[in-house]
């Protein structure tokens, strides 16, 4: 099945992204476990959006969920126009391939790669992508282009990362805990990165974290707790990342 083109309800305009009523059960054994219990969610052209909350509170499942590498138990996803709900893997795979980068607290970096070549892995098989070049000299890295991971710092590992998400020019930029791994100082620097994109390419921006300052840095912050969002609220200042106390 492909990804099936349903209008969304009402006249405003349509986010980037949706979900109306989203639910994920999880069988464990013979216990079922509800990671996110009637979510109603968007994420607005151009926003950049702090899902926060603990371990557990469902904002990687709901992540996954937008990012078409999970499907939900109930309720509907939409890509713009798009319903994903029902999409089959082979749509959903396009889906993530044209429309979606991805950053993860674990860099996932061939090691016998360079950076270069770590990003243009994803390059190759775009239809418009920018150059690794390019790609890497936006998240600082343009003088360490011919470096393998192992050379590289955790920080600049992770800026390999972002440079192999946005090379492919992705509607939407979805990072789960890119900071977990990272000290303050180096975690600045990444969050610095991520903020540049979305200011200045205006990628789509979803950041999920449990650190609370990073929250500061967002347009709006949504919080999840036992599957439902608990909170949620605009920043009337938002914070540069060097101004975050960690």
């Amino acid at each position: 099945m492909d990804v099936v083109a349903t209008p969304m309800p009402g006249n405003a305009p349509r986010p980037v992204l949706a979900t109306e009523g989203l639910t994920k059960v999880y069988r464990m054994g013979e216990v079922d476990v509800h990671a996110l219990r009637g979510v109603d969610f968007q994420l607005a052209e151009g926003e950049f959006v702090v899902l926060l909350g603990a371990s557990g509170s469902g904002k990687s499942t709901l992540l996954n969920i937008l990012g078409g590498l999970d499907v939900p138990t109930s309720g509907r996803v939409f890509y713009r126009e798009q319903e994903l709900t029902h999409a089959d893997e082979r749509a959903l795979t396009r889906y993530r391939r044209e429309h979606v980068g991805f950053v993860f607290q674990f860099y996932n970096l061939i090691p016998s790669l360079t950076a270069r070549e770590n990003v243009a892995l994803v390059t190759d098989i775009s239809p418009n992508p920018l150059a690794p070049e390019e790609a890497l000299s936006l998240v600082g890295l343009g003088t360490r282009l011919d470096h393998f991971p192992s050379q590289l710092s955790g920080g600049e590992q992770q800026r390999v990362a972002l440079a192999r998400a946005i090379a492919r020019r992705p509607d939407i930029l979805l990072c789960d805990e890119p900071t977990g791994a990272l000290d303050a100082k180096t975690g600045t620097a990444v969050l610095e990165v991520i903020a540049r994109i979305n200011r200045e390419l205006g990628t789509t921006t979803a950041v999920i974290t449990h650190n609370a300052p990073i929250a500061q840095m967002a347009d709006r912050v949504v919080t999840l707790a036992d599957g439902r969002i608990a909170g949620e609220h605009r920043n009337t200042e938002k914070k540069a990342p060097g101004e975050l106390s960690w």
